[in-house]
């Protein structure tokens, strides 16, 4: 779609100079860390509805975990929650999470109620740049609608919008919003510059000008399905292998050494981007009278991993002879992902359910995961790791580092001292497979 003035207002072509106030509307793992570093250039407004986020963000309490805190970094923004205040930005960047429902249909609810909220605060001759994940078309059938009902201003000749996908890891302390190259979009010419050269004052790698918003939000989502086509792949080989008899890490390190070969590892597959971006893709090709058949394998292998790993804990717990009504399970890890605080869509969960339903009540321990919100969204009380003792089964969930550095003595601690043989489930690999051959030894 080709947005084109129609000269009802004289909308002059703005330049940085112009920029008096930034606003990022959502402060989450994608905002925060938007917001603090156009900070250091701008004056910026950090908005989100959550009244308590914003009140630990005015004390310094970064709940992601994705800010130096040896920065003043509370200082330089302007925490609210008062939505007026977004008309004095000359620029708005809506970051608000696009998830799933239950049954993987794209859920755009909070992006449209953000929408909303900065149309009802939109100030003519502003620019709204949108970063959340979302399936081509969104932001033009979707999004600038609702900015222009709410405003009752007119795309192209009272603001103008642009589309810059996020590629924000979680936990990932190289890869980071400034370092990583930028995608970015705009309805017209003159807002794609001035998107490019606004992303341009903090981005210390390349902008990459996309000739569409289209384009923009369809590379956004093929980054992450090519990576969970390929990790489904290997998880696939990992189930074949492991009938096989054979050791799947060493078949990848052996496969490793020819010089294009693509260095994957089976897992679980998590989080808010890899597990939940495939099923936009496929809705907008349903929407389009296509059905696809490669993006929702990789899919349904992904999502049938915690079942699995939770059956081969099952099937090594009955060879020992331990009655699993009576099995001590001790879970290390419910983040999504290593060395990180996220457990949106964790899939250690999954594992957790599984063996709840052979009569197992496993005892999970995160010493990186925020109790209050395991419990809240997944009704899993912590334990301590004091509270690991007696175990006859230990799942290695999540490699985080803390679990990586641990030694043989600590984690033969935490089993029990009866004649019972343990068993440790090692999903990602992580410990020493011949330092513990007197143990029932698996991963992935």
């Amino acid at each position: 779609m080709q947005w084109t003035t129609n000269g009802a207002y004289n909308m002059k072509k703005m330049s940085l100079d112009d920029i008096k106030k930034i606003a990022v509307v959502g402060l989450g793992y994608v905002g925060l860390p938007v917001a603090v570093e156009f900070s250091k250039k701008f004056n910026v407004i950090g908005y989100d509805i959550d009244n308590d986020k914003i009140e630990k963000l005015r004390k310094g309490i970064d709940s992601t975990g994705e800010i130096d805190q040896d920065e003043s970094w509370q200082t330089r923004v302007e925490w609210t929650s008062d939505a007026a205040l977004l008309s004095d930005a000359q620029i708005i960047i809506v970051t608000v999470p696009t998830p799933v429902s239950f049954d993987n249909i794209p859920d755009l609810s909070m992006l449209r109620h953000a929408s909303e909220i900065v149309g009802q605060n939109l100030s003519k001759g502003s620019t709204v740049i949108f970063e959340s994940t979302v399936y081509p078309g969104v932001i033009e059938d979707v999004c600038i609608p609702v900015l222009e009902m709410e405003s009752n201003l007119a795309v192209g000749d009272e603001f103008k919008v642009g589309y810059s996908p996020e590629r924000i890891n979680p936990g990932d302390k190289i890869h980071r919003f400034t370092t990583t190259k930028k995608i970015v979009s705009g309805i017209d010419k003159d807002s794609l510059d001035l998107i490019a050269t606004l992303y341009q004052t903090v981005i210390k790698n390349d902008i990459y000008k996309a000739p569409s918003i289209k384009v923009a939000e369809a590379a956004k989502l093929i980054e992450n399905c090519q990576r969970d086509i390929n990790i489904a792949f290997v998880n696939e080989l990992s189930i074949i292998f492991d009938k096989l008899g054979i050791d799947t890490l060493d078949v990848l390190k052996a496969a490793e050494t020819k010089w294009n070969f693509m260095p994957f590892k089976p897992g679980l597959v998590g989080g808010h981007c890899i597990g939940v971006d495939p099923y936009y893709l496929t809705y907008c090709a349903e929407e389009a009278g296509y059905h696809s058949q490669v993006i929702l394998s990789g899919r349904k292998t992904n999502d049938s991993m915690g079942k699995y790993i939770a059956e081969q804990t099952v099937k090594l717990l009955s060879q020992t002879g331990i009655p699993l009504n009576q099995a001590r399970v001790g879970c290390l890890g419910i983040t999504f992902k290593e060395n990180c605080n996220d457990i949106r869509n964790s899939k250690v969960v999954d594992i957790i359910n599984e063996l709840r339903e052979y009569g197992m009540d496993p005892i999970v321990f995160d010493p990186l995961a925020d109790p209050e919100k395991v419990k809240c969204v997944y009704q899993i009380d912590l334990v301590s790791q004091d509270d690991l003792h007696d175990l006859d089964c230990i799942i290695i969930a999540v490699a985080h580092d803390v679990f990586k550095t641990m030694s043989d003595d600590r984690l033969n601690q935490m089993f029990s001292s009866d004649q019972f043989k343990k068993v440790l489930i090692d999903v990602k690999g992580i410990r020493s497979k011949e330092a513990n051959r007197e143990k029932c030894y698996w991963r992935l």
